[in-house]
């Protein structure tokens, strides 16, 4: 099995993101699944762009995105992604839509293809806090999510997506937790798919 992992690199003038701290830290495989690492730009539809473009390159098996959501104290998966693009503060090339689609004409909403809560139950034997997010909110994470499902419902139904939001790093987790927890979700995903 291969897994396409994602994660963003730095935004809204912090020095750092969570989710490339975990990205980075993991190992090149785990359960047995290899690891297919990309850090992606914290921009709307670039990301987007550059996972389905390594998606078609790489023909992972899963895709699993890792983004940084401050304030909160769980890693969370995603159960579902909107077709909005609302942004508080611009993204990383200085782009700040307001009430705009992710994708011209694509469904309102897509659920995660992955298993949500069996991801969120081996988190939490793992130690780690975590909890099922109903919402991935308006900013780049969702698109980068609503992007990668809308493309396998359109090109590719057998690839499963989803999208874990970890707390930033003033939010409490370290870094080994945040790697562990992840690390749990991967074997959760690499056993029930």
């Amino acid at each position: 099995m291969t897994i396409l992992l994602t994660a963003f690199d730095p935004f809204g003038g912090e020095g750092e993101n969570a989710s490339q701290m975990a990205l980075e830290a993991l190992p090149d495989s785990v359960a047995g699944a290899r690891l297919e690492k990309l850090l992606l730009p914290t921009v709307f539809r670039t990301s987007g762009e550059l996972a389905i473009q390594a998606a078609e390159n790489i023909r992972p098996d899963v895709v699993l995105s890792l983004g940084q959501a401050g304030g909160r104290k769980a890693l969370t998966p995603e159960r579902i992604a909107v077709n909005l693009m609302d942004a508080r503060i611009p993204d990383n090339a200085g782009f700040r839509p307001a009430d705009e689609p992710v994708v011209p004409g694509g469904p309102a909403a897509y659920f995660s293809t992955l298993p949500v809560k069996a991801m969120v139950r081996a988190m939490e034997a793992a130690g780690v806090p975590a909890m099922v997010s109903n919402t991935a909110g308006t900013f780049v994470c969702n698109s980068l999510m609503y992007a990668m499902l809308h493309y396998a419902a359109s090109r590719r139904p057998d690839l499963p997506c989803g999208f874990i939001h970890v707390p930033g790093p003033e939010d409490g987790l370290s870094r080994e937790e945040l790697t562990r927890g992840v690390a749990a979700a991967l074997e959760a995903v690499a056993e029930n798919l």
